[in-house]
């Protein structure tokens, strides 16, 4: 399941930054969210649209730990069932109702 690659590949990337699938009950100052908003199949390869998103406790926080994941998601190629990441787009996505700085990060992703 791409979800669980991504997953395990971020959290070992980004140590000691929580990389999660749900926002925590106990929110920690700073963290990232990984959401799969959708995928399609053709000729037995997967395409998959992932949001990423970076919080701090600091917009700049937010943009540094953004540029991080960026950088570790277009090396994700290097893994086996990865065979492209391209980064669709990246933006400033403040929450409004936590009043938590985030940005967003939108990567394609091709995989087997």
């Amino acid at each position: 399941m791409i979800e669980k690659i991504i997953l395990d590949y971020l959290t070992e990337r980004l140590d000691p930054i929580p990389v999660v699938m749900e926002i925590p009950a106990d929110r920690p100052a700073q963290f990232v969210l990984i959401e799969k908003s959708g995928s399609s199949l053709e000729n037995h390869l997967y395409d998959s649209m992932f949001a990423i998103r970076s919080y701090s406790t600091s917009l700049y926080n937010a943009a540094l730990l953004n540029e991080s994941v960026k950088a570790a998601m277009l090396d994700a190629v290097t893994l086996n069932t990865i065979s492209a990441v391209s980064l669709n787009s990246d933006y400033n996505f403040t929450d409004g109702g936590s009043k938590q700085y985030r940005y967003q990060a939108v990567f394609d992703i091709t995989h087997y």
